[in-house]
């Protein structure tokens, strides 16, 4: 168990350097460095990131990179499909679910890249009093959480590009906004996990431990680093992740 807290440890370190999530990256971990079941891997890993966007949410808040009424309803449809999508994941073969997480992962990457490419700042709002703002957030909140709740990952980069190409938002409201959307999603999934047994509170205690701690550390020293080697930390995460689970 120390061994393992270590190594979140590093891990959390990393991510909070970079800026990521890392869910994948601790399922990538968990499953193939100590041997976790990967559906016990998953449902560990959503429910970590519950607690490691709390942080985060509070203080995209406080500095007004919230939407807050679109990040409140694209995360509450979003946490109902997260809840169906853990059902659906625990139905799948350990064998299976190992692929399509990895897949869902190398293409978190493709859309990380597509999510640099396009921040642009020229984006315009879509006003809220028309009729493709309840569909954008319908549509977006049932995607994102279905696919957070399958394969127990943040859905981050698919979250922020949907933020920036369906409703408009400019990348630093993104970024801020998935964050809020993040928390609902990570609670109603992991708690799917939970009542399924796929949850290991001790487990997830430890992880939360290592990976708390190394991210407050590691976002210290991200001021310090370009932003070149940032960008492709970045992407180069869940790829990363990916290929450690393929392979």
């Amino acid at each position: 168990m120390v061994e393992l807290i270590f190594v979140m440890l590093f891990i959390g370190l990393l991510l909070g350097f970079i800026g990521a999530g890392g869910s994948g990256f601790m399922i990538a971990i968990l499953t193939v460095g100590f041997g976790y079941p990967i559906h016990l891997a998953m449902g560990t890993a959503l429910a970590a990131m519950m607690f490691t966007s709390l942080s985060g949410t509070i203080s995209h808040i406080r500095e007004r990179n919230t939407d807050i009424i679109s990040g409140l309803l694209i995360g509450i449809v979003g946490a109902v499909a997260a809840w169906f999508g853990a059902g659906i994941a625990l139905s799948i073969p350990e064998s299976v679910i190992t692929w399509l997480t990895a897949s869902m992962l190398a293409l978190s990457s493709i859309a990380l890249f597509l999510r640099l490419v396009l921040a642009t700042g020229d984006s315009v709002p879509l006003k809220k009093k028309t009729i493709r703002y309840p569909l954008a957030v319908v549509s977006l909140g049932l995607i994102t959480g279905f696919l957070s709740g399958t394969f127990g990952i943040g859905a981050t980069p698919f979250i922020q590009l949907g933020l920036m190409l369906l409703l408009g938002l400019p990348m630093r409201l993104a970024a801020g906004t998935s964050m809020l959307i993040i928390l609902p999603i990570a609670a109603a999934g992991g708690a799917g996990y939970y009542w399924a047994d796929s949850l290991d509170v001790p487990l997830l205690l430890t992880v939360l431990a290592g990976t708390m701690t190394g991210s407050y550390l590691g976002a210290k020293l991200t001021k310090r680093a370009p932003q070149k080697l940032l960008k492709i930390g970045i992407i180069a995460t869940p790829l990363a992740a990916a290929l450690i689970l393929f392979f």
